[in-house]
């Protein structure tokens, strides 16, 4: 039998599913709705029923697959050939970054749930923008860590806290790390241009280093006020994906990366969040550090951006530093 219906997002706990559906729009209707849409597009949105504060997960503990048994869609020598791609692509004019990603996969242990992996995540590895969905009708099973801000909307303001820069301590932070964040910036100014009153988008804050689980993160603020009219299909249409893990210029960048990774993304790299249609409100997150479950597996992405100053080494020792402790949680 198929567990429940449920998500955990927002800090609430949401049971009870009442309507399934692909069509953004349903989001400005009524109700609460836990939100995931795929890298590629794909929406999957639940309404709940009942919706109260998250408790601690009351059911059997998360027991992962063996440290060992994960494997990576791109090996060490195939991402140190992409990152070379990616910076011939920069040296011919064709983009300023692209985000480079490898999928890592395990067996999925026999009775897995991500409700046990998100409570297991939200002890060792606690993150802002965390979320859970179990939709076995849709095939959803999702469990994210995730430390950036995609969307949040409050009636007619919307914001978005783009991530970018990563290192151990803040003191490891480059220039490197600053000129990514601030050309993601850009590129999130003009997304939001696109359905925001003209004028009204700014940058309240640019490049704020902030502490996470076994790194730190450079992280940024922009936001502006919507045009009338303006709801969730639109907004989506404008942003996503989003664009700290596309690259800049964003369609040329989503060309490398298809040309460049061997497997689809997925969840990862997508949205994850929720929706109050009641109050006009909800808040989407960037689904990096997320797991999920398909096809008697577990997958989880890392990855960070290339640009011309990178090297194969340091891309690839970043990936495994994003990894490093979300493995150790699952596998432990």
């Amino acid at each position: 039998m198929a567990p429940d219906p449920l998500a955990v997002v927002g800090g609430r706990l949401a049971t009870g599913l009442v309507d399934l559906t692909a069509d953004l729009g349903a989001l400005d209707s009524a109700g609460f709705w836990a939100v995931a849409v795929s890298f590629e597009g794909h929406a999957t949105c639940a309404r709940f029923e009942r919706v109260r504060p998250a408790r601690p997960w009351p059911g059997r503990p998360w027991r992962g697959p063996p440290a060992g048994s994960w494997r990576t869609s791109l090996d060490g020598p195939a991402f140190a050939k992409a990152v070379e791609a990616v910076r011939e692509a920069i040296a011919a004019g064709d983009v300023y970054q692209v985000n480079l990603t490898r999928r890592l996969s395990a067996p999925a242990p026999a009775g897995a749930d991500v409700a046990a992996l998100g409570a297991a995540l939200a002890t060792g590895n606690p993150a802002p923008y965390a979320a859970v969905l179990r939709i076995p009708a849709a095939g959803v099973h999702i469990a994210s860590a995730s430390p950036e801000r995609f969307l949040r909307r409050g009636g007619p303001i919307v914001e978005s806290r783009p991530v970018k820069g990563t290192a151990a301590t803040p003191e490891r932070f480059t220039a490197k790390d600053r000129a990514e964040n601030v050309m993601i910036v850009d590129l999130v100014r003009n997304d939001l241009g696109r359905v925001c009153e003209f004028g009204s988008v700014e940058v309240p804050d640019l490049c704020q280093a902030e502490a996470h689980p076994g790194l730190h993160h450079l992280v940024s603020t922009v936001r502006g006020r919507l045009r009338a009219g303006t709801g969730w299909p639109e907004l989506i249409a404008a942003t996503f994906p989003p664009g700290s893990v596309t690259g800049a210029p964003k369609l040329a960048a989503l060309d490398v990366v298809a040309q460049l990774e061997p497997v689809p993304r997925g969840p990862y790299c997508g949205a994850i969040g929720w929706v109050d249609a009641d109050a006009g409100e909800g808040d989407l997150n960037v689904a990096i550090r997320t797991f999920w479950l398909e096809g008697g597996e577990m997958h989880l992405g890392t990855g960070g951006a290339v640009t011309w100053d990178s090297t194969p080494e340091g891309e690839w020792e970043e990936t495994e530093l994003k990894a490093r402790r979300l493995l150790s949680v699952v596998s432990s």
